[in-house]
């Protein structure tokens, strides 16, 4: 094989459902996060493991995604849309029984003339600033989107992850001054929320990132395996460089294995020089540039050559290698590239 091997335990992922279910305790209902291809790891097979572990209400961030999970998912749980109404949409909500998350009064005008008694969501901004309406919006709409059969209520965090800011609590006002009265299920909290406790997990949370092994759920079951396989090796001397620009030069004789990987697959060249492959707990760092295909790294210490070494796994999971990138594991996972093989242990049947 010469691409790289991403191995993905459906197990884990519902085991990580599971636990944060738990963690927004009893009367709240627990929705599961599928955007951006299931933050790259296949939004149909990692939808239906969800269902089957207990999900019965998805999130995407926009209509086209929608409607791949419903054709995995069939006929039943209920998909929200955080990008709302868009010109253009009507059909795939309609067809697809898609439930969008309105973000202004103009998408409600939309939604309610394309479809009208087709169920919507309302998305607030309580600070974020990024989707949602503003409060004089929502104050002007607020009693014909309720009128009109409301299904959801929704906010975003905007440091649910750093606690120590004080901006949740101002959030956490914003949102229940906004939505006190009106009699409909409300969702704060993704990953991060669920955390903060109980305050902030209404009637429905929807975990995302914590789903697939990363922080901020420390406690989360490691999800991926990222395998390159080695194609070449060879013996680099003294004086000798590595790679474009000659950013690496040897000051002793080393052994160089050159892996099948790059950042067409989604590894960073910020890890050039700075990252880590690893092989049975032995570290093996990056030398040179990370390339378009290709990545160079030290093996010298190895007993043997491998077939292959790990980006990620046991010795190294998602949040070391964003770390050593200076990213985030969400960035990492959603550039996971087309090229990989991708092997899907315990997944759900279609």
């Amino acid at each position: 094989m010469a691409t790289g091997l991403l191995t993905i335990d459906h197990g884990a992922i519902a085991r990580n459902w599971t636990a944060l279910d738990r963690a927004s305790g009893t009367g709240t209902e627990t929705a599961a996060v599928v955007k951006a291809d299931a933050y790259g790891l296949g939004a149909a097979e990692v939808a239906r493991t969800l269902a089957r572990a207990g999900a019965r209400r998805f999130f995407v961030a926009v209509a086209e995604e929608g409607a791949a999970v419903r054709a995995a998912l069939g006929p039943g749980p209920e998909i929200g849309v955080f990008g709302g109404h868009m010109a253009g949409d009507a059909g795939l909500i309609r067809d697809c029984a898609l439930v969008p998350m309105l973000n202004a009064p103009e998408q409600l005008t939309r939604h309610l003339q394309a479809l009208p008694g087709h169920p919507f969501g309302i998305q607030l901004d309580s600070g974020m600033n990024r989707l949602g309406m503003e409060p004089a919006d929502w104050a002007a709409i607020r009693a014909d989107a309720l009128a009109a059969g409301l299904r959801l209520i929704m906010s975003h965090l905007a440091c649910a992850d750093e606690p120590e800011t004080g901006f949740n609590e101002i959030q956490l006002a914003c949102f229940r001054d906004m939505t006190e009265g009106c009699d409909v299920p409300r969702s704060l909290s993704a990953t991060g929320g669920i955390l903060l406790g109980p305050e902030y997990h209404f009637e429905i949370t929807r975990p995302g990132i914590g789903l697939y092994g990363a922080l901020p759920f420390a406690q989360a079951t490691p999800v991926l395996r990222l395998s390159l396989p080695v194609i070449q090796t060879r013996i680099v001397e003294p004086g000798e460089a590595v790679g474009y620009g000659c950013s690496f030069r040897a000051d002793t004789s080393r052994t160089v294995a050159t892996v099948a990987g790059g950042y067409a697959d989604g590894i960073l060249r910020a890890l050039s020089g700075r990252g880590t492959l690893w092989s049975e707990g032995r570290p093996c760092p990056i030398l040179g540039r990370v390339s378009m295909d290709l990545i160079t790294a030290d093996v010298t210490d190895l007993p043997a050559i491998p077939e292959a070494l790990d980006l990620i796994g046991p010795d190294q999971g998602v949040d070391s290698l964003a770390t050593a990138a200076g990213t985030i594991g969400y960035e990492l996972l959603t550039s996971l590239g087309p090229r990989y093989a991708r092997r899907h242990i315990g997944a759900a049947a279609p």
